[in-house]
Formats: C-alpha cells, structure tokens, sequence
C-alpha cells in the first residue's frame, strides 16, 4: 500500500513518524513523509521517501512563549503551510496518515483524492471531563468544564484553520465547507484516531468517543549500528552518571543567560553536566562540563542521573522509557500537560515554570531528582509499561484493516 504520513512542526513532531514510516515500511508498504525541509534529513536516513511541505517551523518555538504570541505564530505557520499542502499528494498515496497539526489539512486531500485517512496524533485533543485542554495547562476545571474548554479549543483550532480550509478547497475544487463541518462530520463517522502515547502516562478517557485510541508510543527511527560520538563515551565513563540539560525547540535566543544558569545550577547541585545546545545555544565546557548537539535520546538517556527538559511529549516519553528522573521546564504549548503528567506518575520534580527559572530553583530540583530514589523507581515502573506496548505495531495492524488484508 502507497502511505503518506504528513506532519509538521518541531523536531518532536516529525521525530516519531520516522520509526512508524519505518515499521510501515518492514511491514511491506511504500512510505513517504511530508514535512517541512528541515526535516528532509531525518526522513531519508530512516529510508522513507521526502515530501517537501512549505513553512519552516525553526526558530518559531522560541519566539512563541504566552498564549496570544503562540496563536498568532501558528495561524502563521498554517497559513504558510496550507499554500504547498496540495504538492504532497501529487505523486500520490492509497492511504493518509494524518498528524494533529496536518489533519485539519489533509481532511480535504482525502476527500479529493478519493483516499482513507487516518489520525496518527502525538497528542490528546478531544474534549473530556478528565483533563482540561493540553494547550490550557494542568489545573482541572472540574469534569464539565474541563470538557466545555475542551470543545472551545476546537473552536480556536477551527478558527486558526479557517482561511487555509477555504482556499485549500478552492484549489482542490472541492465544494465550500468550512473547517468547523469538516471535523464535526469527521467525529460523527467516528473517524480513526491513534494517539502515539502511553496509556501509563495518559489511560484512555471514558467519555471519548468509539474510533479514538492510545496505542503507545512511536519512537524515533534508530539505526542498530548508531554509536554515540566517542568524546561523549569518554565523558559517561570519565564520573558518575551526568545530567543532561537541554530545551529542544525553545528559547532560542536565550542561549548565553540559560548556559551561566545552568552550570551555576550544576554546580551547586555537585553534579555533571551534558549541555544540549538545540535552539537556544547551549554551550559551556569545562571540568565535568560538555556541549552536544542532537543525539539519541535511546541511547544517551539510559545512563544519565535525570534530565532537565521543556517538556516536550517526545522528550517527556524518552526520559520515562529510560527510567531517570525528570525536571520539567515547560515553556509553552502542551509542555505544562506532559510536565504535570511526569510530576504525577512520580517520576519528575514539580515542574518549574520557564519564566521564573533560577539558578538556585534548578540546583535545588537537580539535588531532588538525582537523590530521591522514588523518583528513578517511579520512572522505572512506568518504563516498563512503556516497553510492554507496541505503538507502531498497533498502527501497521490498523492499517492492514484499512487496506483489506
């Protein structure tokens, strides 16, 4: 079966397809991924076809950090991304996979290409009483409105969907339909969603419609003959077990403030540092000290003492499949959810806030988290939750369905 698996965003939003397109691919499919350019090397090392989509989320995620920025950033990015959406399929596909940032898209390229879609989401986005929006925080509103704001959420969505809905149907002649009706009649056809977490981290809701499930995570492709740089193998073996710091896709700009509050915070804490520089630039050398740029989450954070991260769900995911304890970051976006589920399950400090981040708040979480075994314990137990799921297996099943066989 000729699949396309479209998704957008950051690193963590594209990452993850790359290990299903390839399950896919084992699986006796021909797999390509649409996504922004950024990302055309991540694709084709995973041995999946590129799909160039336009719209360049780097810097983006940095530059987004209340909640009015953060919409206009990504009515931004949908709009641009809406304008070459259509080229993605004219090579052509028997089957969409559709992530949460591209399906309110690529709806209208099924419908035109006479396709079955399918919703392979890396968050939770319908409404339930369980838990508010994942875009609105951790605080529950209590059941009714926890699913009332759920609702307007798809609302906004709806709304920051609009323009690109419209004039994506213009140039696919497809008949108007706004972008509100094409997902209602979506969730009245009970429309398939998979979702790529663990229901150790979110169990299902009881109020969600039939057609969505959690299926477990899809984790980044990972060549079985990648080593890590041999410089960071020296440093691993050269003292006890370091602690990563990092924070992906945001605060860029930030670079020179974070990196003095992070070795002052290590410092303190009595603990090595690994430095990952992503957006924001880290870097600092020195005794116990290293910078690293983009490695492997599955084969470095399996010997760290904990990780200081934004939050995000692919880094939040990575920390607990490791088993090592978590200080959440979170900067905006779903990160305050996925921070407040890792404080939950017991495998994290309480989260500390990006804004008000110090470097005497960091040393004392650090202190925490590299000292209370309940927190390794806790991270263990859900690792081992985590390692009894087969995400990618369950979506190449569906598929299989999909396709008759």
């Amino acid at each position: 079966m000729k699949i396309l698996i479209a998704t957008a965003g950051s690193r963590g939003d594209v990452a993850p397809y790359t290990g299903l397109g390839a399950a896919l691919r084992q699986a006796g499919h021909e797999v390509a991924l649409a996504t922004t350019e950024t990302f055309a090397p991540l694709v084709r090392e995973a041995g999946l076809e590129f799909r160039g989509l336009p719209a360049d989320p780097a810097g983006r995620g940095g530059e987004a950090t209340d909640r009015r920025q953060l919409m206009r950033t990504a009515a931004a990015f949908i709009t641009e991304l809406s304008q070459g959406f259509a080229e993605v399929a004219a090579e052509g596909a028997e089957l969409l996979l559709l992530s949460a940032t591209t399906a309110p898209l690529g709806h209208h390229l099924a419908e035109a290409m006479g396709v079955p879609a399918l919703g392979v989401y890396l968050q939770p986005t319908a409404p339930t009483r369980a838990f508010p929006p994942v875009v609105a925080g951790t605080r529950s509103l209590g059941g009714p409105a926890n699913r009332a704001a759920g609702h307007l959420a798809l609302h906004m969505t709806d709304r920051l969907y609009a323009d690109a809905v419209t004039r994506l149907r213009r140039r696919l002649q497809l008949p108007a339909s706004s972008a509100a009706a094409t997902r209602r009649r979506q969730e009245r056809a009970h429309w398939p969603v998979l979702h790529g977490f663990s229901t150790a981290v979110v169990p299902r809701p009881a109020d969600w419609r039939p057609g969505l499930e959690i299926v477990g995570n899809w984790w980044p492709r990972l060549d079985p003959a990648e080593r890590l740089p041999d410089r960071v193998e020296g440093f691993l073996r050269a003292g006890p077990p370091p602690v990563l710091v990092g924070f992906g896709s945001m605060a860029g700009g930030e670079g020179e403030r974070l990196s003095e509050l992070t070795v002052r915070a290590l410092r303190r804490a009595g603990v090595r540092g690994i430095l990952q520089a992503g957006a924001a630039g880290l870097a600092a050398e020195g005794d116990g000290l290293i910078t690293v740029g983009t490695l492997p989450h599955a084969l470095l954070l399996p010997r760290l003492a904990a990780v200081v991260h934004h939050a995000g769900a692919g880094t939040a995911a990575a920390a607990l499949r490791a088993g090592v304890p978590s200080v959440p970051v979170p900067v905006t976006a779903d990160q305050p959810f996925w921070a407040g589920r890792l404080t939950a399950l017991g495998a994290a400090t309480a989260p500390l806030p990006f804004p008000s981040l110090t470097a005497n708040r960091l040393a004392t979480a650090l202190g925490e988290a590299v000292s209370r075994r309940e927190l390794t314990r806790a991270a263990g137990r859900t690792a081992r939750r985590m390692a009894a799921e087969d995400g990618a297996g369950r979506v190449v099943e569906a598929v299989r369905r999909i396709a008759g066989g």
